[in-house]
C-alpha cells in the first residue's frame, strides 16, 4: 500500500502545532513592537557560528524555533530597527509580514496559469503603470530586486536594437553597441551588460556635476563621439536616487536626448522612483514618465518585506518578444488552468516565482499611497534636519548635497588621518549597537553615510546618531594624539 498514515509532512497534532504557531507569530510581533529597545546590530558570537556550521540533524519544531530565536533573530543586519541607517533597506511592516505568511501558506507559483494570484500581480502592475503615467500597453512583473530589473531593461533595449533573432544567434563578434550611465550609477548596470553578452567595455561612464547628477553635455558628447566612430548607442541608464548620495539625474533632459537619438531610456529608480508617491517629491522626477523602462524596489521606500523588486516596460509587445519561450508543457489554452495568457514567465527569466505581489498588494491597500508618500517625505525631512545639525557643529563637515534621504558627512580633526578616523567611527558606531550608518568614499574622502529609509525613524534617532558620532569621534581623536 503506497499511502500510509504519516506519509504527509502536515502536523500529526494540529492543536499542538497551532499553539506553537501562535507563539511564533507573537514572538515576531513582540520583536517588532519592542525593536527600539534592542541593539541595532551585534555580531554573531563564534560559539553560535560553530553551532550553525554543524551537520544536518533532525529536531523538533520547538527546538528549531528556539535556535532561530537565540541564534538568528538577535544577530540579523538590523534594518527593521529605527536607527539602522547603513544602506537603503526598508524596515518592513507587520502588515507585510502577515501577508508573507498568507502567501507562504497558499504556496502559489506565479509563473503563470489561470489563478487569482496572477490577477493580483496584474492589478499591482496597473497601479504602478498609473503611478508613472505609462500607457495601457505597458507591462511589468515582480522580480527579486532592481539588479534583476536592470538586467531585464537591458535585454529589452538589446532586443529592440538588434532584433529577436539575437536570442538564437547571439549578439555576434562585434555588434558595436554602446550604453551610457553616470559614474555614480549602481554596479548592476555593468553587470547587466556583462550578463547580456554585450560586455562591460560597451559601457560609457559619464562624469557627474557638483550635484552628483549625470552631466548631460558630456553624455551628449559621448554619444556623438561613438556614432562618429561607427558605434551603435542603444541604451542610456539614468538614476533616480544614486547609491552614494541619493542624487536624481535630470530625467527630462535625458529623455529629450534619448528621444532625439532614438536610444532606449531605462531608469534605475531602486529607491528614488517611489518618490512619485509623495506630492512634494514627485516633481523632482519630471521625465520619468517618458522612460522606456523603470526598475525599482518596493522593499526599500515602499516598506514591503524583502524581496519585492519590479520592472515596468512601456512596450509590452517588445517586452514579451525579449523573453517568451514556448515549450510543449507550457502550451496555452482558452479554458482551464492553462488559460489566462500571457503569463509572467513570458516577461522575465523565472518560471517558478513566489507570490511577491501579495505583500505589496496588502501594503498598498492597507496604508494607501498617501500614507506611504508621507512616510517617504518624512525620511527626507529627517535628512534635512540632519544636514542642518551637521552644519551647526564645527567638528562635522557635509560632504555632498542632500538630494533626498541620504546624508554624507565626516568628523574632522586637524592633525589626524581623517579617512582613518571616519572609517573607525563608522565601525565603532555599528559595534556599539546604538546606531548603524555605513561608509562610502566621495572625492577621496571617507564619509559617514546615513541612509534614512525606515518608517520608524524619528528625530530622536537622528539626534542619537549625532551624539554617538561626537562621543566616539572625540575619543578616537584624543587617543590618536596622545
Amino acid at each position: 500500500m503506497l499511502d500510509t498514515v504519516g506519509d504527509s509532512l502536515d502536523p500529526k497534532d494540529w492543536i499542538a502545532f497551532r499553539t506553537l504557531a501562535h507563539q511564533m507569530l507573537d514572538d515576531m510581533l513582540n520583536y517588532t513592537q519592542h525593536i527600539h529597545t534592542r541593539p541595532v546590530w551585534q555580531p554573531l558570537p563564534d560559539a553560535l557560528k560553530a553551532t550553525l556550521r554543524k551537520p544536518l540533524s533532525e529536531k523538533t519544531l520547538e527546538q528549531t524555533h528556539h535556535e532561530f530565536m537565540t541564534m538568528m533573530l538577535p544577530y540579523a543586519v538590523g534594518n527593521a530597527h529605527p536607527r539602522f541607517m547603513g544602506w537603503v533597506h526598508g524596515g518592513g511592516t507587520p502588515v507585510g509580514m502577515l501577508a508573507e505568511m498568507l502567501a507562504a501558506g497558499l504556496n502559489a507559483n506565479l509563473g503563470g496559469r489561470n489563478q487569482a494570484p496572477v490577477e493580483v500581480e496584474r492589478q499591482v502592475m496597473r497601479w504602478v503603470r498609473d503611478l508613472f503615467q505609462f500607457p495601457d500597453t505597458a507591462s511589468g512583473i515582480f522580480v527579486t530586486g532592481t539588479s534583476m530589473a536592470n538586467f531585464i531593461g537591458c535585454l529589452c533595449a538589446k532586443t529592440r536594437e538588434l532584433g529577436i533573432s539575437t536570442r538564437k544567434e547571439g549578439v555576434g563578434d562585434s555588434p558595436n553597441l554602446t550604453a551610457y550611465t553616470s559614474t555614480a550609477a549602481h554596479i548592476s548596470i555593468a553587470q547587466a551588460l556583462d550578463m547580456s553578452g554585450i560586455g562591460t567595455n560597451a559601457l560609457r561612464k559619464i562624469t557627474v556635476n557638483t550635484q552628483h547628477e549625470m552631466d548631460i553635455t558630456q553624455l551628449e558628447k559621448a554619444i556623438a563621439d561613438d556614432k562618429a566612430a561607427g558605434k551603435r548607442p542603444f541604451l542610456v541608464v539614468a538614476t533616480a536616487g544614486t547609491v552614494d548620495v541619493g542624487a536624481i539625474d535630470n530625467l527630462d533632459a535625458i529623455a529629450n536626448l534619448c528621444e532625439r537619438e532614438k536610444i532606449w531610456l531605462h531608469i534605475d529608480g531602486a529607491f528614488g522612483a517611489l518618490a512619485m508617491l509623495s506630492s512634494t517629491l514627485a516633481p523632482r522626477l519630471k521625465g520619468i514618465e517618458r522612460a522606456d523602462s523603470i526598475a525599482f524596489d518596493f522593499h526599500k521606500w515602499g516598506q514591503v518585506p524583502y524581496d519585492a523588486g519590479f520592472i515596468l516596460v512601456r512596450d509590452s509587445t517588445l517586452h514579451q518578444q525579449a523573453f517568451a519561450s514556448p515549450a510543449a508543457y507550457l502550451q496555452r489554452q482558452e479554458r482551464g488552468l492553462s488559460a489566462n495568457s500571457p503569463w509572467a514567465c513570458d516577461f522575465g527569466l523565472d518560471l517558478s516565482r513566489s507570490f511577491r505581489a501579495l505583500k505589496t498588494w496588502f501594503t498598498l491597500s492597507v496604508y494607501g499611497d498617501e500614507k506611504l508618500g508621507q512616510v517617504i517625505s518624512h525620511t527626507c525631512q529627517l535628512a534635512q534636519y540632519l544636514q542642518a545639525q551637521i552644519q551647526s557643529i564645527p567638528e562635522l563637515e557635509l560632504l555632498a548635497p542632500v538630494a533626498l534621504n541620504i546624508v554624507c558627512f565626516r568628523y574632522y580633526c586637524a592633525g589626524v588621518d581623517v579617512n582613518w578616523l571616519n572609517t573607525e567611527i563608522v565601525i565603532a558606531l555599528q559595534e556599539s549597537g546604538e546606531v548603524a550608518p555605513s561608509s562610502t568614499t566621495l572625492n577621496g574622502c571617507v564619509a559617514i553615510r546615513a541612509a534614512i529609509v525606515n518608517h520608524r525613524t524619528t528625530q530622536q534617532d537622528i539626534d542619537a546618531l549625532l551624539v554617538s558620532t561626537m562621543r566616539i569621534g572625540a575619543a578616537l581623536t584624543t587617543s590618536s594624539t596622545l
